[in-house]
């Protein structure tokens, strides 16, 4: 019983009655013309729902239309702020204007469906409270009142106790029809293809976004946080102030870095229109190098061929795989000696880390860390390769991306 009363007491039920509602007005203003509204043959009354079609047909061939009727369904249809009962899930009903034929089409079937059962929503709410009223007028001692569905000829207060029994239908005839309303919007008002495509493909823009910001975030942070962790180590065991103080100066340079980095990337979730600045490139490997050796890592460095010739987006990359690399170096062998090579040659960039295996480590040679990975998620998006594994008694990491 008390499922059967629920529609009672959901706001979205009345405003679902009333979307219906409104959608009798143009048929109303239409049959004020003709044929009328008062002593109606049966004929004229199904005139009523037909001379407004071609009007109606007309108006949905209007972009913009689609646009007007999936936002009306959209707040009125379904359960939202101004219902009891909030859910988010999505309605499945576009707003946007009609972009082909096929839009045209479902938006005039919609509007004629919204027509047509606004005027027999209208009807049955006009005779369900006319025969409320006429109870309530009986029970008073006004007799010989009829309706479309009932007609009363005494008088009594008895008549007063079934009154709310047509104002109880009307409203359970209501929300089967706003639930069947509801049903047709989805169907009717609901994306295209060519919609569903452009929302799917904006979707997977998102998640490689934050999969980027991710990758950012894990080899910024990740290097500055080594970094700190292996100079403070150094400065520990070695007892000398000027060491200490040189390691602290790194440190202090390495987190401003890093906090340069992670307020760029906070810049752009905020989406506050802000310039994020621009991403560290490969001519600044500098300071990747300086970092390294500060921790206490010899660092020999080989660079051949002009970095400026590097595309934006290869340089970029590459910076943060020199970063990575050097970091696993730092992470997992402490501060040995490190061998970089970056060549630039007519069509590839070419980027190797080497570090000695440290000695009481096992390596499986397969390189299956989450930054190894990063470094060849980024090498696949640029159409290039990474790998790294052992090479005789060292650990290399060779990277091989595309110029062109």
């Amino acid at each position: 019983m008390s499922g059967l009363l629920l529609p009672l007491t959901r706001a979205v039920t009345y405003t679902r009655w009333l979307h219906m509602l409104v959608g009798a007005f143009v048929p109303f203003v239409c049959a004020l013309v003709h044929p009328g509204l008062v002593g109606l043959s049966p004929g004229e009354r199904v005139l009523i729902g037909v001379v407004p079609l071609p009007l109606v047909l007309a108006a949905a061939m209007v972009p913009s239309m689609r646009r007007a009727e999936g936002l009306q369904a959209r707040l009125m249809l379904f359960p939202g702020p101004h219902a009891r009962v909030r859910t988010d899930e999505d309605p499945g009903v576009s707003a946007v204007p009609s972009a082909s034929w096929s839009d045209r089409a479902r938006t005039g079937a919609w509007m004629v469906l919204r027509m047509e059962a606004g005027l027999v929503v209208a009807l049955v709410s006009n005779e369900l409270l006319a025969c409320a009223l006429s109870l309530v007028g009986a029970a008073f001692g006004t007799p010989k009142v009829s309706t479309l569905f009932l007609h009363v000829s005494g008088r009594g207060w008895a008549y007063a106790l079934p009154a709310p029994v047509p104002v109880l239908v009307l409203i359970l005839f209501v929300a089967g029809a706003g639930a069947l309303m509801a049903r047709a919007a989805r169907r009717l008002l609901g994306p295209s293809l060519k919609e569903r495509l452009a929302a799917l493909e904006q979707r997977t823009e998102q998640l490689l976004e934050r999969n980027h910001i991710a990758r950012e975030l894990h080899d910024s942070l990740g290097h500055a946080l080594t970094l700190a962790v292996v100079q403070a180590g150094a400065a520990r065991t070695a007892g000398d102030p000027d060491f200490t103080g040189r390691a602290l100066e790194t440190i202090e340079e390495t987190g401003r870095a890093a906090l340069e980095d992670l307020e760029r990337v906070l810049l752009v979730l905020r989406e506050t229109g802000q310039p994020a600045g621009a991403r560290p490139a490969l001519d600044e490997a500098g300071r990747l190098l300086d970092s390294a050796r500060s921790s206490g890592a010899r660092v020999d460095a080989e660079v051949t061929g002009p970095l400026e010739r590097v595309p934006g987006p290869v340089s970029r990359e590459a910076y943060r795989m020199l970063q990575e690399g050097l970091t696993n170096v730092l992470r997992h062998a402490g501060p040995v000696r490190i061998g970089v090579r970056i060549a630039v040659e007519e069509a590839r960039l070419r980027l190797e880390v080497r570090n000695p295996l440290p000695a009481q480590t096992p390596v499986t040679g397969t390189g299956v860390g989450s930054g190894l990975r990063g470094i060849r998620e980024r090498a696949a998006l640029l159409g290039g390769e990474a790998r790294a594994g052992r090479d005789g008694d060292q650990w290399l990491l060779h990277v091989d991306l595309p110029l062109r």
